[in-house]
């Protein structure tokens, strides 16, 4: 009998995986059998993050270095994943940043650079991996969206664009691959603990559990098992989908 939500066999990469969310999800896939392409501008953490999760799970793990607001800069990465493991068969967009502020005050340079990052990242990684997905028949393409894309959120205009624009991306590419076994689909975290929101303000915490229904801020482990979800066989009739992971934030 195959083990429940099992990756063994498949190839995943996850962008922005040296830590926090990222982190966390490429270790839930190892721990599952997938052999983990963990990406992120800065090498070192990506190779701090691959040789921890080798260490704990026997599973491959390597580190590779991309901006994924750069085309060219993907398609290295991708083809490097390509010519290790042969195959990608799970596609994690986690990359992103955030540059908060009224948009009165907002630099433009700070619209541009969360766009970029944050949505243009994940065009061109599902662009780079959806020809190689097509001919092997089987793909999933996983966008790390947020409550903020689907509420908006005063102050953040640049984010919140983002993250409803990864909706918008999510579902017009299920319709283009569905054909071809490939499906995609989105989790939206809400409040989640890490280290981007530890030193956020008391009363905006307080704010945020008191409008989550469960009464408490999530952890990067929910995000990590949602998406394992969706990575998995189980979830083959899935796409198009945006699954919320906020303790009821928004419903």
């Amino acid at each position: 009998m195959t083990e429940f939500l099992s990756l063994d066999g498949r190839v995943a990469i996850i962008t922005g995986g040296a830590r926090g969310i990222g982190k966390a999800i490429a270790e839930t896939l190892a721990q599952r059998g997938a052999n983990i392409v963990v990406v992120d501008l800065r090498k070192e953490l990506a190779e701090e993050t691959a040789n921890e999760i080798a260490a704990k799970t026997g599973r491959e793990a390597i580190a590779l270095e991309a901006d994924v607001s750069n085309q060219e800069s993907v398609k290295a990465m991708i083809k490097a994943a390509l010519e290790k493991f042969g195959k990608v068969d799970i596609l994690v967009n986690n990359a992103g940043i955030t540059r908060d502020g009224l948009i009165m005050r907002m630099k433009e340079s700070d619209w541009d650079m969360v766009l970029d990052i944050n949505l243009k990242g994940a065009f061109n990684c599902a662009q780079a991996i959806v020809r190689p997905m097509m001919k092997q028949q089987y793909g999933r393409i996983i966008n790390i969206s947020s409550v903020s894309g689907v509420t908006g959120q005063a102050g953040q205009t640049n984010y919140s664009s983002s993250k409803a624009g990864l909706i918008g991306l999510t579902k017009a590419l299920a319709k283009e691959v569905g054909s071809r076994n490939i499906t995609v689909n989105a989790v939206a975290p809400g409040f989640i603990e890490t280290v981007l929101t530890v030193d956020l303000p008391e009363e905006i915490k307080d704010f945020s559990i008191k409008m989550t229904p469960l009464g408490r801020f999530g952890v990067p482990q929910d995000i990590a098992n949602a998406v394992a979800f969706l990575a998995a066989d189980e979830s083959s009739f899935i796409t198009g989908v945006t699954l919320h992971v906020d303790g009821g934030m928004v419903m």
